[in-house]
């Protein structure tokens, strides 16, 4: 018991004897010229700037020719000549193919003789309607005469409608004939398979060969495929995060690995009013001039495209922003270089690189490396080489002193 006792009492003792020791620290701590209340923290810093800053976004596509259509033939028959071969450039109506005419040629002919036949029928059919009228105005003379019964008037009249209907088939078969002439020689003229388009360049370039030679090609038998490579269009998938972003006529860069040396330069152009369902994304296309023909359809292209820039804003580094409390901001370095206070800010363009600072008004140094470690009023340590570091006891004037940080607030 008594053993207890004692071991209690000694305990007290200590922790006596504990409590004034420190309480004698806290007291020197506290002292002028004691240690510091906190430990100073190792920070980096950076300057306030007034400078541009922009907001890119980075998107990826791939490139597309401007136009591209297939070579098909309207008619059916052997493929006799393939003029052209892949990568051959080729000039608008230019001949590129012939099928094999013999029947079409054929069938032109017998269309020609067939309109001969039919002319000379008209021949025919005017003698015979000019015979019927005569008879006709001979039988109604001899009726106003009383000589002539009515029934053979009768006759006559009918004989005459009758001829001048069969004349009026006549003159529409020469007309039929005449069109089948006309469609036979269309036809003929299809064996002739030519580069025809509308707009653009006039020269373009043979993207794909379909076929051989001496094939058997039905009609609309793809030969050849024909693409304008002198522009280029940069499909692009733009999601709807940037969606709103976009606008015509903005200027995209775009580069390639095709040729890493390189950067060129596109006009958006067209912007899809809708979104894929299955991706959120929305098709956007560029304009590329191409007149050098240093880059290709179907390569994969990553772009940017400026979406907001700002000259002389005020701008900090992005490492700069920090949080507390729920509230983004900055922690802006004393003029003497010794601490630090929290300063929330409003931002505006913000990059991988920068963020641009609408309020407050920033003058000064914002640190960018150890704040996760600071309070509002931590003391701080600045690397040795740090231009702004001063050392203990001296204070920086003249023309050489750094001009004080300000936090101006917007009204």
């Amino acid at each position: 018991m008594k053993r207890v006792v004692l071991v209690i009492v000694a305990l007290a003792l200590l922790g006596l004897f504990g409590w004034q020791a420190y309480r004698k620290i806290s007291k020197k701590m506290k002292a002028p010229g004691g240690r510091p209340d906190r430990m100073a923290v190792a920070v980096e810093v950076a300057p306030v700037r007034q400078t541009a800053i922009s907001d890119t976004r980075q998107f990826s596509g791939s490139l597309a020719p401007r136009s591209q259509f297939v070579v098909a033939p309207k008619v059916a028959g052997r493929l006799e000549k393939l003029l052209v071969d892949l990568g051959d450039d080729v000039k608008r109506n230019q001949l590129i193919a012939a099928l094999d005419s013999q029947e079409y040629e054929q069938a032109v002919e017998e269309a020609r003789a067939e309109l001969k036949v039919a002319r000379a029928n008209i021949a025919e059919s005017e003698s015979a309607l000019e015979v019927a009228k005569r008879e006709l105005e001979r039988t109604r003379a001899l009726r106003e005469k009383k000589i002539a019964p009515e029934a053979e008037l009768d006759e006559a009249e009918a004989a005459y409608k009758t001829r001048e209907a069969r004349h009026k088939v006549t003159l529409a078969q020469v007309e039929q004939k005449e069109a089948a002439l006309k469609a036979a020689e269309v036809r003929l003229s299809f064996t002739q398979i030519r580069a025809a388009w509308e707009g653009g360049s006039e020269v373009r370039r043979i993207g794909e060969r379909y076929v051989d030679q001496g094939v058997m090609l039905r009609a609309n038998d793809p030969i050849v495929s024909i693409l304008e490579i002198d522009s280029l269009t940069a499909v692009i998938e733009v999601t709807e995060e940037n969606y709103a972003r976009v606008r015509l006529g903005q200027s995209v860069r775009i580069s390639t690995d095709a040729q890493p040396d390189r950067e060129f330069t596109a006009t958006i152009v067209r912007i899809s009013p809708a979104l894929k369902e299955s991706s959120r994304t929305a098709r956007v296309e560029a304009l590329i001039n191409n007149q050098k023909h240093l880059l290709k359809p179907g390569l994969f292209i990553r772009a940017e495209i400026e979406v907001a820039h700002r000259e002389g804003a005020t701008v900090v580094p992005l490492a700069a922003l920090t949080t507390r409390d729920e509230k983004s901001g900055v922690f802006l370095l004393e003029p003497d270089g010794k601490k630090v206070h929290f300063v929330p800010v409003e931002t505006g363009i913000v990059n991988s690189e920068s963020a641009e600072i609408l309020a407050p008004k920033l003058e000064g140094r914002v640190v960018t490396l150890g704040h996760h470690l600071l309070e509002d009023g931590s003391p701080v340590l600045l690397p040795e080489s740090d231009p702004g570091r001063q050392p203990a006891g001296q204070t920086r004037t003249g023309a050489g002193a750094e001009k004080k940080p300000t936090v101006e607030t917007r009204p």
